[in-house]
């Protein structure tokens, strides 16, 4: 038998096939699985699971997000799921970063420009719970940052966060 005779597998059809076939999976690991982008991943998902809003829209969503009060910061690397609970200061832009400063413990610098497009996702959890996020995407179809509306100690989506979610889906449908 040759290479010519082993069947090639197009990567985004076994993404898709992975996500039919557990369609709460995390997006991280189906896109490591399928060697495609996690974006590509998030883009198989329906429709009414994800909102894309164009990367130029950074700085009014961030300043949307920054009047949610407490929410759960989370970075997901192939090394590392980091989660922080807090509020995002309102930032500036100066010397190429979006810097973050403020009475929070998320602060930093975020290169902006290399966010190429944020998304607002609402899909179920393995756990059968709905979980609503705003993503941000670097030009290599991978998460920067993601920004979860918060649960309460029933593990319910606090209400008025899950509001002001909502109320930002509405506006950039």
């Amino acid at each position: 038998m040759t290479t010519a005779d082993i069947p090639t597998r197009d990567p985004i059809e076994h993404a898709r096939t992975l996500l039919a076939a557990k369609p709460d999976g995390l997006i991280e690991a189906v896109a490591r699985e399928a060697n495609v982008s996690t974006r590509a991943v998030l883009e198989l998902l329906p429709a009414e699971q994800r909102l894309f809003l164009a990367p130029e829209r950074f700085e009014d969503v961030w300043k949307e997000l920054a009047s949610w009060g407490t929410v759960l910061f989370l970075m997901h690397t192939p090394d590392i799921v980091l989660e922080c609970e807090g509020s995002l200061p309102i930032g500036s832009f100066g010397h190429g970063y979006y810097n973050i400063h403020g009475d929070s413990p998320i602060g930093g610098h975020i290169k902006a420009e290399n966010c190429r497009a944020i998304y607002l996702v609402d899909r179920s959890t393995a756990q059968g719970r709905r979980a609503c996020s705003v993503q941000f995407f670097n030009g290599a179809g991978e998460v920067m940052f993601k920004i979860f509306v918060r649960r309460d100690a029933a593990r319910q989506l606090l209400p008025d966060q899950l509001e002001r979610f909502e109320a930002l889906k509405t506006k950039h449908a």
